[in-house]
């Protein structure tokens, strides 16, 4: 396992560096790879359905502030690290716009879990940055609960691949459980790690797929799981909570 994670952060040391306007292009292509990969018929494996996040809309979703967010409970503060190693409070992120906050470890090899959320949130971030009366004002938050593997260099190189310079989009860690595991329980965000029989934790977990959208007052207006999570709900729901706040001229009408 120390070999393994050895080998993967000299492979994020050495990549080559992605020109940001091809890096959605070799985003969707890997991703496309690794999709058919896994659906690929297999002599001992069920073809893996892809959730309903990969594929487009089957229905036309309500416009923009047309609908009510209603309050699900208060964001939780926390003990948190940065991608350039800086340690921080969790409410330093959260409050002074709209944020979208994903739970996500970056080796989790789940096509419907982590790899779904940063997809879509890769799809909020094109839709919302391609807006001028919406580009950096929503943040988001790709929050690793692997902080063994994941520490600030192995984020921001992980981030990089994703996000536009410009972009207010967050890559955060902690410092280990003792930091995690409170932030993960107020989330209500499963997490079970595997450990081997000498109870030696093996690198890999189960979890659940929790997506958090919460307003500038740090309340939950929603939470997305694996068969609610798609790009276009939820660029009408960050909208929504733009016109809340600002007004209807905050946003482009569709």
């Amino acid at each position: 396992m120390e070999a393994r994670r050895h080998n993967l952060r000299q492979g994020w040391a050495l990549r080559p560096r992605i020109e940001p306007a091809l890096r959605p292009c070799l985003f969707l292509l890997a991703w496309a790879w690794s999709a058919l990969a896994l659906c690929a018929p297999h002599d001992h494996k069920t073809s893996v359905v892809l959730a309903p996040g990969y594929a487009p809309l089957a229905f036309l979703p309500p416009a923009p502030g047309s609908y009510a967010l209603p309050t699900m409970g208060d964001a939780a503060d926390g003990d948190v690290i940065d991608s350039r190693g800086n340690a921080a409070r969790l409410f330093e992120f959260l409050g002074d716009k709209p944020t979208l906050l994903s739970f996500i470890f970056t080796t989790c090899d789940d096509v419907n879990g982590c790899p779904l959320a940063t997809y879509v949130m890769r799809g909020v971030h094109d839709a919302l940055q391609a807006d001028p009366k919406t580009a950096n004002k929503v943040r988001l938050i790709s929050f690793s609960f692997d902080p063994l593997f994941d520490t600030p260099d192995v984020i921001a190189a992980y981030g990089a691949q994703f996000r536009d310079p410009d972009a207010d989009w967050q890559f955060l860690t902690t410092d280990g459980p003792s930091s995690l595991d409170p932030i993960l329980r107020a989330y209500d965000q499963w997490v079970i790690r595997d450990y081997d029989q000498n109870g030696d934790y093996m690198g890999t977990m189960s979890h659940i797929l929790r997506v958090f959208l919460i307003d500038k007052e740090r309340r939950i207006r929603n939470i997305y799981s694996t068969s609610f999570l798609h790009a276009d709900t939820v660029v009408n729901d960050v909208r929504s909570l733009l016109i809340e706040s600002n007004g209807p001229a905050a946003v482009v009408g569709r």
